[in-house]
């Protein structure tokens, strides 16, 4: 049973995989046995690759703005030439913009789709390509959200790209799903994460609102994004497509 999450030999591409919900299916993906490249947006990706390699994990970071089309289409060459090919895809990095909707700059809601959605949208493409290309199965994860369900306050360019998010992962499950390519989307609930600094504050209101919302009464950590990475990167999934997993605690139920 063990040998269908087993991940040795596979290489994985995680973007965002410096901190967070990233860093945590990172790890999970390296404990599972896979070589891993992740995606950083400064020079501090190099530190934390360097830190995987010193645990014994098989780790290398690349630097990249990912809301700049020529650098990851240059990243992504990068991180094939480091692995040596690629069976998995993570798409985790994600930036928040926070204003009344009435107010929310147009600057704001294009930095926010370019990188939670076209950034993803363009290296979901590249990556079927290389499966396609070497008539091998892939395995696509897409990071949505909780507000792929719901709207939220203050946050409608988060909330549009991440139902985006959801709905391309569809889509290319039509299309791809025949050719031996896997593509999978996964909803975190409120996560405890530097992204939910705001609201994880406790004397905001709304942190004991959520809170009081999670049958699980606390708030999720990367740590709970490693099973569902695994599972939905390994042969056990193998046949599930498609699919939006919340893993929320129970959020969405309550």
């Amino acid at each position: 049973m063990t040998n269908l999450f087993e991940l040795t030999g596979k290489k994985a591409l995680v973007t965002g995989g410096t901190r967070g919900l990233g860093y945590g299916m990172a790890e999970g993906l390296m404990e599972a046995g896979a070589e891993v490249v992740i995606f950083g947006s400064n020079e501090r990706v190099y530190q934390v690759a360097d830190d995987f390699c010193r645990r014994g994990f098989s780790c290398k970071g690349v630097a990249v703005d990912l809301g700049d089309r020529q650098d990851r289409l240059r990243a992504f060459e990068e991180a094939l030439r480091l692995l040596g090919g690629l069976d998995i895809l993570v798409n985790s990095a994600g930036i928040q913009r926070r204003h009344k909707s009435e107010k929310f700059p147009l600057e704001d809601w294009e930095a926010v789709m370019n990188i939670n959605l076209t950034a993803p949208f363009e290296l979901c493409q590249m990556a079927a390509r290389e499966f396609i290309s070497k008539k091998k199965k892939g395995k696509i994860i897409n990071i949505s959200s909780m507000l792929a369900f719901f709207g939220g306050f203050t946050v409608p360019a988060y909330a549009a790209s991440k139902g985006g998010v959801t709905q391309m992962t569809k889509a290319f499950c039509n299309e791809w799903a025949g050719r031996g390519i896997n593509v999978n989307c996964i909803a975190p609930g409120y996560m405890d994460t530097e992204m939910n600094a705001a609201l994880t504050d406790p004397a905001n209101p709304r942190y004991a609102e959520i809170t009081d919302r999670i049958p699980a009464h606390r708030w999720g950590t990367g740590e709970d994004m490693k099973g569902v990475v695994i599972f939905l990167a390994s042969a056990a999934s193998d046949y599930l497509n498609g699919a939006v997993i919340p893993v929320d605690g129970g959020y969405l139920v309550k």
